[in-house]
């Protein structure tokens, strides 16, 4: 079978329940939209972050190795989006009076994965560290995408399920402006994190 599989259930949690731009997108989407609207969100990081996990077991690691500077590329990419995500939930209340929209979709969370610098950080280190090269390659891909996938589920709909719970507290105008306010700064605080 899989001999390190109690190892990379643990990483695999700490890597996916620590803070990060998806977690944090997470709890606010469901804190202000709550969980069926936040369901896009849900599914678009599950697929989008298994997809790159199986575009890495494919190949793509090779690449990222021999090309370090595409890494930093991504990175780039990756702190743009969430400054300009951050922008959008910062002044979320403003906006909400014109209309009621979700700040992210589906197409947004699938394609972040790729540019998301924690998330591949992560997906780099998971397959590097846990796939062995050789006979048995394929089956441990597919068990190390398996089990990244059921936590990166059940990681972002627990952020989501948080939000929502807060969401209870929110008894005012003033206290939704400040919940946003600092789920903004901390999609600040995580790019900040990415170059330290």
């Amino acid at each position: 079978m899989y001999p390190n599989l109690i190892t990379l259930v643990l990483f695999c949690i700490a890597a996916g329940f620590t803070p990060g731009p998806n977690n944090i997108l997470g709890s606010y989407q469901g804190f202000n939209f709550g969980i069926k609207k936040s369901l896009p969100l849900i599914i678009g990081v599950t697929f989008g972050y298994t997809f790159l996990l199986i575009v890495l077991a494919a190949g793509l690691i090779v690449i990222f190795k021999t090309y370090p500077l595409l890494q930093i590329v991504l990175k780039i990419c990756g702190s743009i989006f969430l400054i300009y995500l951050a922008y959008k939930i910062a002044f979320q209340n403003k906006i909400e009076k014109r209309s009621v929209t979700n700040p992210v979709n589906f197409f947004d969370t699938f394609t972040f994965q790729f540019i998301n610098p924690k998330g591949v950080i992560i997906g780099i280190t998971t397959i590097s560290t846990f796939v062995e090269t050789g006979s048995n390659y394929l089956l441990h891909s597919f068990i190390v995408i398996g089990v990244s996938s059921c936590v990166a589920v059940t990681s972002i709909t627990s952020w989501c399920l948080l939000g929502k719970f807060l969401r209870r507290f929110a008894t005012n105008e003033k206290f939704i402006r400040i919940f946003n306010y600092v789920m903004s700064c901390l999609l600040i605080v995580c790019v900040i994190m990415f170059y330290i």
